[in-house]
């Protein structure tokens, strides 16, 4: 337990805690906007009461995520200096207007939204929510810019020991952007879908003739129908893109110790690391290839084969991230894909053919379901960080080179309890206060009226 080892662990902690609640920001914000906009053209009033709603579970949840990411930031000064004075050029520019442009605008409008019910016109009400979404959505793609960049570095130069920006277009149009910003976008309607389908199910259960959350569980069911299956989609293609660019992190995910041709898929693997070799395995023959390439055949590089190759290009050491982690957390994400998959699927097709009442359980095993695209998120988020490792920055920094050089194990294993503790307990009152008032009537939960 050294200080890089604690460093990790924290960030990892951090991270992870912080990720709970930006998805759900990013996917109800939508649907919200949504609901008012029906509001606004149809003069429906329930439109309105669920905008109202759900606005007031989407303002807990958002103010949960401002709190735990203020330390994300920070951490890059005090745990990972030399990382910052490696990469500040290149960072300072897209960091500094993800909180100037778009966690202002974000937070700016949340608050006119707020605070401006029955103060201004509907339409300009609604144009507030919508610049909500706008720069929720931009914060995010920023972010994800500034991640992009540590997997897939582009539009820099390295002068003098640290990387400088010399193309921010370049920078703004990393390719892997497109691939993960698509999956982000996808993981968090299906966050929301399921979030809104959870409590609406709640609901009926007691009241099946509740108009309110039989619209709000249509809506989540239609959500979750569309962006359950394409966040398997763009989740694959970003796949495929890595396979050329981080072939180590999809060799780790497969536990693929040899380069294959066909490469087989593994359903199920007992993984030895030290010794390199599986102690039991269950594979797909060609079925890996097919994945990639669309055919019963192509090379797909092995650990092994890709660890000599790396020793070649950067020198003496390990470049072969932790896979048993990598492997599990990848099939965790797809195991949980699939399923929200499977139920919107069921809930759609008892909706078309009118049994939904019929089957209760499945209304009940929606409320639990609720956790199924935070385990993918978590999980997702994982495969991406732990894949990748030794490098922070891919190819240019390991990781170990990014810690601060003063650290003291003492210091950082303090900071790690602290944070570990303060997160847990925010994540107590999250869940508290969230559950408390999705449990309560439309009517006592409800952030303002026209």
């Amino acid at each position: 337990m050294d200080p890089l080892i604690l460093s990790r662990l924290q960030f990892a902690v951090t991270t992870v805690y912080h990720f709970f609640f930006v998805p759900l920001t990013m996917g109800l914000a939508i649907l919200i906007a949504l609901m008012e906009t029906l509001y606004v053209r149809s003069g429906n009033e329930q439109y309105k009461r669920m905008a109202q709603f759900w606005g007031k579970l989407f303002l807990i949840n958002f103010a949960m995520g401002v709190v735990t990411g203020l330390v994300q930031e920070f951490q890059f000064g005090l745990n990972w200096s030399n990382f910052a004075r490696f990469v500040g050029d290149v960072f300072g520019a897209v960091l500094a207007i993800e909180t100037l442009v778009a966690f202002f605008m974000e937070s700016t409008f949340l608050g006119v939204w707020f605070f401006g019910w029955n103060k201004i016109s509907r339409y300009a009400h609604l144009a507030t929510i919508w610049l909500v979404v706008i720069g929720s959505q931009l914060s995010a793609l920023l972010i994800l810019i500034a991640n992009s960049f540590m997997q897939q570095p582009v539009g820099f130069a390295l002068q003098d020991g640290r990387l400088v920006l010399t193309d921010f277009l370049a920078l703004m149009t990393n390719p892997h952007v497109v691939y993960q910003y698509a999956h982000v976008f996808f993981a968090s309607l299906t966050t929301a879908a399921f979030f809104v389908l959870g409590i609406s199910a709640y609901h009926l259960r007691k009241n099946w003739d509740d108009d309110f959350f039989q619209r709000s569980f249509r809506i989540g069911l239609l959500c979750a129908l569309i962006s359950s299956p394409m966040s398997g989609v763009t989740g694959h293609a970003q796949g495929v893109h890595k396979l050329f660019t981080q072939p180590m992190k999809m060799a780790a995910a497969e536990a693929l110790w040899e380069t294959e041709n066909p490469a087989a898929f593994s359903l199920f693997s007992i993984i030895d690391e030290e010794n390199q070799r599986d102690v039991f395995t269950i594979r797909l023959p060609g079925v890996l290839s097919w994945l990639y390439f669309f055919e019963m055949q192509g090379e797909v590089p092995g650990i092994k084969n890709l660890q000599e190759e790396y020793v070649k290009q950067y020198g003496p050491g390990n470049y072969i991230p932790p896979v048993t982690l990598t492997y599990w957390s990848f099939r965790l994400m797809v195991g949980a894909g699939l399923l929200m998959v499977g139920l919107a699927g069921l809930g759609t097709l008892l909706v078309l053919t009118r049994r939904l009442t019929r089957v209760p359980l499945f209304l009940a095993v929606l409320v639990p379901a609720i956790i199924l695209p935070y385990i993918a998120n978590s999980t997702g988020w994982l495969t991406t960080e732990i894949g990748r490792q030794p490098w922070v920055v891919q190819g240019f920094m390991r990781t170990e080179q990014g810690l601060s050089p003063i650290l003291t194990t003492e210091s950082v294993l303090f900071s790690l309890i602290a944070f570990t503790l303060i997160y847990g307990a925010l994540m107590i009152v999250d869940v508290y206060l969230l559950a408390k008032y999705a449990r309560r009537a439309p009517e006592e939960t409800r952030v303002g009226a026209y």
